[in-house]
């Protein structure tokens, strides 16, 4: 299989690589290795849990703005980064009132800070902050909120496993039986097949976890799983435009065979207020 060269970057071509687009072996283990470090945290004390989250978010708004930087976009950092640990504390003690709260005062923090380097492109740098504030932090937030809950582990949990199914689903049938690309100019290696293979796992595991977790009804896990896979799936394509955008491959290399950790955020993040959303409207 030859290489070609990436979209948005000149003669930069990609190693060879596999169907499966990943050296699976590794990348299994660093799933194990995550999946490890958040079950423990998340059902022994909860606020470890909010410190493992707020590492990577932090980690996230490292990797995006580094990708950023290649094209002389200044990422407020500071404001950022200190804001986004607001946000999930916040989120976690204060509830929705905290986030919001923690949101806005984030912006008003950015918009002072960019003022000291002066104009030139104070419109772009502070809309780039605005945009990771609400795309990592804020979507994260919504995590924290489930957490928060007297059954926020296992809430937390169902929302973990209903993605990951979407993902598992979609890697397996699209790489078995994967022939009709979804989002070709996005991302080539997505297909109808994988699509309906995400929708299927995330129904079944939707539909098993919420009656075995949280009690709920199986139809309402199988709305919440059959929600999640698309909020998942427009994570991954957004994330796919937003690095064609910048022109990279990953947005780091953190997780060996995963790639950034932004790869792997990128379909928890915008599932995760319409998980906690219909959470709320089932269980309450």
């Amino acid at each position: 299989m030859t290489s070609e060269p990436l979209p948005g970057v000149t003669g930069e071509t990609l190693p060879p690589a596999s169907r499966a687009g990943r050296n699976l072996p590794i990348a299994v283990g660093v799933s194990l290795v995550l999946g490890v470090v958040i079950i423990g945290t998340l059902f022994t004390v909860k606020q470890l849990f909010v410190g493992v989250v707020a590492a990577a978010v932090l980690v996230g708004i490292w990797e995006i703005s580094t990708a950023m930087r290649q094209h002389e976009i200044r990422l407020a950092i500071a404001p950022v980064a200190v804001g986004a640990v607001a946000m999930l504390v916040a989120a976690y003690a204060e509830g929705t009132d905290g986030l919001v709260a923690a949101f806005a005062l984030t912006v008003v923090a950015v918009l002072v800070w960019r003022l000291l380097d002066g104009q030139d492109g104070y419109l772009r740098d502070v809309t780039a902050a605005i945009f990771v504030t609400a795309y990592l932090p804020l979507l994260a937030g919504f995590a924290m909120l489930m957490l928060a809950e007297h059954d926020g582990p296992r809430r937390i949990l169902f929302f973990i496993i209903v993605v990951i199914a979407s993902d598992i689903g979609g890697y397996a049938v699209g790489v078995l039986f994967g022939k009709h690309p979804m989002a070709p100019s996005i991302s080539p290696k997505k297909s109808w097949e994988g699509f309906a293979g995400s929708v299927a796992l995330c129904a079944i595991a939707g539909g098993v976890g919420l009656p075995v977790l949280l009690d709920g009804a199986w139809w309402q896990g199988v709305l919440v799983g059959l929600a999640a896979v698309c909020t998942a799936v427009l994570g991954d394509l957004s994330e796919s435009m937003i690095k064609r955008d910048l022109g990279v491959k990953d947005m780091g290399r953190l997780l060996p065979g995963h790639g950034g950790l932004m790869d792997r955020l990128d379909s928890l993040l915008p599932s995760a207020p319409v998980v906690w959303l219909l959470l709320v409207a089932f269980l309450s």
